[in-house]
């Protein structure tokens, strides 16, 4: 330790940091800061908070202490570095979504290379350069898997500010950042935090479509689309009409918000997007194989919950579509896809579409089904048919009755 000690008094940290800042463009970084490695006390308070109320989503580390204190993790941590990687915002020349040729969505946090990788290949450049300088640099890096809180660092080290919608937001590059931190045993000088600039707006806040923004940078995770899209269970009917035909996350909160207005980076070669991978044809995601998953989306962030979750939010999007040429396809899945959480989907696709056929594949599948999950979900697609085509008597009724008056 004082050999340690000894060495580190022969660095001038403030040089040190002021060329780290030079170098960012060479280490693919767009924004750096320096956060104190104090427990993060406000935070804690917030995760306990958001706990008590069953606002976890369940992906989280478990461990509200290793989570707010980096002291558990790293041995008399000096410093924490924080860094942000601007990511694209706009999909140029985008397949257009049209009547027999109906598309879904991906979020723009999983467009091109898995985050992960590219924020891990940042750090470590991070790292090199460090170490080039200080042979007895000790440090811990992690991203959005690590137990560290990113938002609260990022915020803490003057990145940007924690806004309404739960993200940081930089002035520079908006809310369309990955978030990375390095713990370190070096005695860098912390910067000094952002001010709220979310004022009085609460666009995010009101453009939620399931209400999860439930009140200022509070989540009920358990009802962000974001999440709901990655489960991989049955979502129940108000959920999926609220899915529209997102396949994987939602950014309705990020595209309101008026920072982010007209903000979009293409300089991060790895985070551009493939239109037809980020924008893809749904029925063909009704029988990808896993091989074809793999080839097209495994190198993505989207892809780490495996196919499920993808092809059950790709039926939910054919049935809010209605769209009526599905109906043989949806029919195959309801007949033939071994997974009940895909066939009873279908079921509730089909219903949603409605139609002879769309009815006749689900009373043939009702006589032939085993499972009660199933069964329930394609009788709950009979009674929503029912109910429509009563809806549209009604009205037909009420146009007759008007028009002869």
């Amino acid at each position: 330790m004082d050999e340690e000690l000894e060495s580190a008094g022969r660095v001038n940290y403030s040089r040190l940091k002021k060329e780290l800042l030079l170098a960012l463009p060479e280490l693919g970084i767009d924004k750096l800061g320096v956060a104190s490695a104090a427990p993060f006390t406000e935070m804690k308070q917030r995760l306990l908070l958001h706990r008590e109320r069953g606002h976890e989503s369940g992906f989280e580390e478990p461990d509200i202490d290793k989570r707010t204190d980096p002291a558990l993790l790293f041995k008399d941590p000096q410093s924490i570095i924080s860094i942000a990687v601007a990511y694209p915002s706009k999909l140029a020349n985008g397949p257009k979504s049209e009547p027999g040729a109906r598309r879904g969505i991906i979020s723009r946090a999983s467009w091109g290379s898995d985050y992960h990788g590219v924020l891990r290949n940042r750090m470590q450049r991070l790292e090199d350069w460090l170490r080039e300088r200080v042979p007895h640099l000790r440090s811990e890096s992690m991203v959005d898997t690590g137990a560290l809180v990113d938002r609260a660092v990022a915020e803490r080290a003057g990145l940007g500010w924690s806004a309404k919608n739960c993200a940081i937001i930089t002035p520079e590059f908006g809310s369309y950042v990955f978030l990375g931190e390095m713990i370190t045993n070096l005695p860098l000088q912390p910067d000094t935090p952002i001010t709220d600039q979310c004022g009085e707006c609460t666009k995010c806040i009101d453009a939620c479509p399931t209400g999860a923004l439930v009140g200022p940078g509070q989540l009920n995770s358990k009802i962000c689309i974001s999440f709901v899209t990655q489960t991989k269970d049955f979502v129940e009917d108000e959920m999926m009409r609220k899915i529209g035909n997102r396949l994987y996350g939602c950014d309705t909160c990020q595209v309101v918000c008026p920072v982010n207005k007209g903000k979009n980076w293409t300089h991060q070669p790895e985070l551009q997007p493939d239109p037809e991978v980020v924008k893809p044809l749904l029925v063909p995601l009704l029988t990808i194989s896993n091989r074809e998953f793999k080839d097209n989306y495994g190198s993505t962030s989207s892809a780490w919950r495996g196919r499920k979750p993808i092809q059950r939010n790709a039926v939910i999007g054919l049935g809010n579509f209605k769209e009526a040429s599905a109906v043989p396809d949806l029919i195959g899945v309801l007949r033939k896809d071994p997974r009940p959480v895909l066939r009873g989907t279908a079921a509730w696709a089909l219903g949603r579409i409605g139609g002879s056929n769309a009815e006749a594949g689900l009373r043939e599948a009702l006589a032939g089904e085993k499972d009660e999950d199933v069964l329930e979900r394609i009788a709950q697609a009979q009674e929503m048919m029912a109910a429509e085509e009563a809806k549209a008597r009604s009205k037909k009724t009420a146009e007759t009755a008007n028009s002869s008056l």
